[in-house]
């Protein structure tokens, strides 16, 4: 529960403070330059790119005008005759010019009335006004310009409760009356870039001396729209966040701005250079072939603009720093034709998301436990955004990935420091605790979940180990005190070692004897094997080292080792002050008896027969017998482990075991002739003076139980 409300207080607060600088465009300058890469990874041409066409003004238009005719720019008007009566002649359904016919031509009155006659003869036709707030001579709309103002129902209303400034527009710069009267719509060309100069959306409209001037992609359609309708305009409603023009939708800002889907980059709605177009009608006027057939221009929304870049209208777009002006209105047009104007996703709703991203991503630090998870934890969630900003784009919609990753990371790293503020003492603690007497992987469990450690005491089911060297109190009268402890150092070592890597718990040392247990802290459903393999390794170990002993001492160490699985309490034992974690009961006892009848049968590890059960086949033995020990009445079958199931074994466990059972029923003849096969081996003698005794008698019953009366 207390990491539950940091991570609720880390992802409330976190959320807050980036949205905060969110609201205020602390993030934009980074998320304009995320959108760049989903446009750029994402842009495709639409089912009507092809039906917009392009005419373009470039170097090598101007190059071709001074080499082929000796005309420097300005051109004179009537060069742009050709374009209009080329377009007429495909059958374009409009002529949209991003041209500014500001001042009257400098070849005279003639040069301008040749461009108005094209005009009137061409289709549909729409120039260029600029509006602005400081630049223009006009203040009011000009007598000489057709005033086809559209109606867009509620307009007045949306101003008065939404629009900014920027929208209503006080000055105009209007063209020549030989360009505008014959005119189908004027057509606003003003642009719009954001902060970092690049143009990612625009007004689809300005009003001017309270009239609505549609932009120029937006006017080649309603001026198309005008002349097929014989002079209607189509239904156009304005409301909060909407401009409705029939059945499409536009999604717009409170600047009556929409976010632009690019198709690509230049060059992807087909371009045709101007002189390619003014040489093709002018050899189609005098009977020739054309380089460019009229036919491309069918049904087609032509617009002209300039691509040379000594005529300034080059424009950075997210795509290319350097893109045609005309082409970010064609871009308008396309996105309207295919109603896919992005349109940003609501704040409220961004926040609601980071804030249960930001939630779910510091509880998984929180709860992580280790470094490499805390790693994961940062790399799938910090994907998040990213996914998410890409897969809203396909759906036409702006997800803002900075704040959103911001949230999210601001988060993470809080919720690093709350986990290392809040586990590394708790952590330490345990570390500290239990590092003497748990293996490090039974502590690294722990720590991950502390809550299975239960402190006081529980009954569980344990495998509990007890050892005890051989004859140590003669050996430690043989050794000076140095050397002695020497000696048990270097031993202890090696046999906790062992305990530790087969995951057990290190109850106590108690001189030479070591107790130790499995199956807590932490559950081990294998504790009956861990233990009986940690005594075939420490008397492996010790066989290792007992050359090695005898010449540092000149004794020889030999171990005892009893094993039993059973039922015992287990917790954190003793006074408020001082305590061990250790185990107490029957089972425990029997444990330490086991080891010390090992004297009896000269055995060096006799397990119960409650943990051989648990071994299966995974280690090799023999039974060793019934027996009852001092301070129980019940006998106990008792096994010794030999060694893994692949070793070479002196003795054949099938033989003895059936050895044992002519003991079991009274052929002491046979069963003494069986045991005198392994003249060498304890146990077996130990039998066979058995079997003698119970034939030098008279009563030679005997139940094979062995009643021992000494620890």
């Amino acid at each position: 529960m207390k990491k539950l409300c940091y991570a609720l207080l880390l992802a409330t607060g976190c959320t807050a403070a980036v949205f905060w600088v969110e609201w205020r465009g602390g993030w934009d300058r980074w998320e304009y330059a995320i959108w760049n890469w989903r446009v750029a990874a994402r842009a495709a041409p639409s089912r009507v790119t092809d039906d917009i066409k392009l005419i373009l003004l470039d170097q090598g238009s101007l190059d071709w005008a001074v080499q082929e005719m000796g005309l420097s720019w300005p051109w004179p008007r009537e060069v742009y005759a050709p374009i209009l009566q080329f377009a007429q002649r495909g059958g374009a359904r409009v002529v949209a010019f991003d041209v500014l016919y500001t001042e009257h031509s400098g070849f005279g009155v003639a040069d301008d009335e040749v461009l108005r006659d094209a005009i009137a003869d061409a289709p549909p036709f729409t120039p260029a006004v600029f509006l602005g707030e400081g630049i223009g001579r006009f203040t009011e709309w000009p007598d000489y310009v057709p005033d086809r103002a559209l109606p867009i129902a509620g307009l007045d209303a949306w101003l008065a409760a939404q629009a900014r400034y920027d929208v209503v527009m006080p000055r105009a710069t209007f063209p020549i009356p030989e360009v505008a009267t014959p005119a189908t719509l004027m057509a606003d060309v003003k642009g719009a870039p954001d902060a970092d100069g690049i143009i990612r959306r625009s007004a689809l409209f300005r009003v001017f001396d309270s009239r609505a001037v549609p932009a120029l992609g937006l006017a080649a359609y309603l001026a198309a729209y005008y002349s097929e309708h014989d002079g209607q305009w189509p239904e156009l409603t304005i409301t909060e966040g909407r401009l409705q023009i029939d059945n499409r939708r536009i999604p717009i800002d409170r600047s009556g701005r929409a976010i632009f889907r690019y198709r690509g980059p230049s060059g992807t709605h087909q371009a045709f250079s101007a002189a390619q177009i003014i040489q093709s009608e002018l050899r189609l006027q005098a009977g020739e072939r054309a380089p460019v057939s009229p036919d491309v221009f069918a049904g087609a929304y032509v617009f002209l603009g300039f691509s040379a870049p000594g005529l300034l209208d080059l424009r950075p777009t997210p795509l290319s720093p350097v893109t045609p002006g005309v082409e970010v209105h064609t871009t308008m047009l396309d996105n309207f034709l295919m109603e896919d104007f992005a349109q940003p996703v609501p704040t409220a709703k961004v926040a609601g998301w980071s804030w249960c991203w930001a939630l779910a991503a510091a509880c998984a630090v929180l709860w992580a436990g280790k470094a490499w998870r805390t790693v994961v934890a940062f790399a799938v969630f910090s994907v998040g955004p990213w996914a998410a900003g890409f897969v809203w784009y396909d759906h036409h919609w702006w997800w803002p990935v900075m704040p959103s990753s911001a949230t999210l990371w601001l988060t993470m790293i809080g919720a690093v420091v709350v986990g290392y503020a809040l586990e590394g003492r708790q952590k330490g603690f345990i570390k500290g605790a239990f590092r003497h007497y748990l293996s490090p992987a039974v502590i690294e469990q722990i720590m991950r979940d502390p809550n299975q450690l239960k402190l006081g005491g529980e009954r569980r089911t344990l495998s509990i180990f007890f050892s005890d060297l051989a004859g140590f109190s003669a050996i430690s009268e043989k050794l000076q005190p140095a050397e002695l402890t020497q000696l048990l150092n270097d031993y202890l070592t090696d046999m906790t070692a062992i305990i530790l890597e087969e995951g057990g718990t290190l109850d106590k040392y108690e001189g030479d004897a070591i107790i130790a247990f499995w199956n807590a802290p932490l559950d081990q459903p294998d504790h009956a094997l861990r233990a009986a393999r940690t005594a075939l390794r420490c008397q492996r170990k010790l066989a290792a080292r007992r050359p090695e002993f005898k010449q540092r001492t000149g004794v020889e160490l030999h171990m005892r080792i009893g094993v039993n699985t059973g039922d015992v309490v287990v917790g954190n034992m003793g006074s408020h002050d001082r305590f061990d974690y250790t185990v107490l009961g029957d089972a425990a006892n029997l444990a330490s008896r086991l080891e010390g009848a090992n004297k009896a049968f000269g055995t060096a590890t006799m397990v119960a027969e409650s943990t051989w059960n648990g071994v299966g086949d995974q280690l090799a033995g023999r039974e060793i017998g019934c027996i009852t020990v001092v301070g129980r009445q019940t006998p106990v079958r008792v096994f010794e482990v030999l060694g893994l199931p692949q070793d070479a074994l002196p003795i054949d466990p099938t033989a003895f075991q059936a050895a044992l059972q002519l003991c079991r029923d009274g052929q002491w003849n046979a069963a003494l002739k069986a045991f005198a096969a392994w003249p060498d081996d304890s146990l077996a003698a130990t039998y066979c003076r058995k079997c003698r005794d119970l034939l030098d008698t008279t009563d030679q019953t005997w139940d094979a139980v062995w009643n021992l009366t000494e620890k």
